[in-house]
């Protein structure tokens, strides 16, 4: 519970003795005269501080939150009595209350129960309504933190698919004396740096972003000789460093129309990517033909796809986001993401 909430209770104590100390004065005073009243309404308010709090933090989180009800109502009707049957024994001899005909005892008697019963009421509503609240809380706080282990499960699952495919390209360019090997061992170390530092983030600017793309693709590059069609079309480029969006959204919808468009088994395969930001909208587009055949590669990556990047952009831009895929007449794929940045 944070400190705004800690402050608001203690508020509600405070206010409530207050409350309290003004109706002990209206219902003594008929019976005793300064200095004896204010002894009294002093006596008379630690007394209660005690019963109020035994059963504000015993009662109620030991007996009515344990679904222990009838003892709870039991040692809270023991509480009333003893605590009346204490005050209406001690408070007439030490103050020496006169009673008379008009002053009776029995109004003494009923000032004494409805205080005890006030403050016995007033404990039990505020300790069960205080712990509900603390509960309520708790289960939203697991929520959160709940879907944030699960959000990054999903981007700890995407780290693998990079690792295996650069390993892989590393493992053949090692046989064959070129530069091959030094460039994906470099792009392998950004990707690397991107998974370790920056993937971990809740956000990233798009400059970080683009240069994890441009790595892979990169390395896809280099594996087949640099004649893959991978087409990059960026628009205000000076909003990169600025914008920061969450991690492996971008990247994700990149590594699904490599592993989707036949790039690098099949001849005329390309992917064309297209970023452009206007006003407040940031419009993110992949464009891939559609492979005719089962990648040759196994890595053991089955691929998150959008409901992956739907969980994380919903953490971050609920309901300011719009992703959508189709499939266009000359068979190819279109994936388009936009995302709102109004808070």
């Amino acid at each position: 519970m944070d400190s705004r909430w800690k402050f608001l209770l203690r508020l509600q104590h405070v206010f409530f003795f207050c409350l309290f100390i003004l109706i002990t004065y209206f219902t003594e005073n008929y019976f005793l005269d300064a200095p004896d009243l204010i002894w009294s309404i002093l006596s008379v308010t630690i007394f209660n501080i005690g019963i109020y709090y035994l059963v504000y933090y015993y009662l109620v989180p030991y007996f009515y939150l344990s679904n222990k009800y009838p003892e709870f109502i039991l040692y809270a009707l023991i509480l009333f009595l003893v605590s009346s049957l204490f005050r209406i024994l001690l408070e007439p001899e030490i103050f020496n209350m006169n009673f008379d005909e008009t002053l009776s005892n029995t109004k003494f008697l009923y000032n004494v129960y409805t205080a005890q019963g006030i403050i016995i009421l007033v404990a039990s509503f505020l300790g069960i309504t205080k712990d509900k609240f603390i509960i309520e809380q708790d289960v939203v706080d697991l929520g959160e933190q709940k879907e944030q282990l699960y959000l990054d499960l999903l981007k700890s699952k995407m780290n693998p698919h990079f690792l295996l495919n650069t390993l892989n390209n590393i493992y053949a360019n090692s046989f064959v004396s070129s530069g091959k090997t030094s460039d994906s061992i470099l792009q392998l170390s950004k990707l690397l740096q991107y998974i370790i530092y920056d993937s971990g983030k809740e956000k990233i600017s798009l400059a970080q972003e683009f240069s994890s793309i441009h790595s892979l693709a990169t390395l896809y590059q280099l594996k087949y000789d640099n004649q893959l069609n991978i087409d990059f079309n960026i628009q205000n480029e000076e909003t990169l460093d600025v914008i920061e969006i969450p991690p492996s959204v971008f990247l994700t919808l990149f590594e699904n129309a490599l592993k989707h468009s036949g790039i690098g088994l099949e001849s005329d395969r390309f992917i064309k990517v297209s970023y452009a930001i206007e006003g407040r909208d940031i419009f993110f587009e992949i464009i891939n033909s559609i492979t005719t055949k089962r990648p040759s590669e196994d890595t053991g990556y089955n691929g998150l796809g959008n409901e992956a990047i739907i969980q994380i952009l919903e953490k971050h831009y609920s309901g300011n986001f719009n992703l959508f895929s189709e499939v266009l007449e000359d068979n190819t794929y279109k994936t388009t993401l936009k995302i709102n940045l109004n808070d």
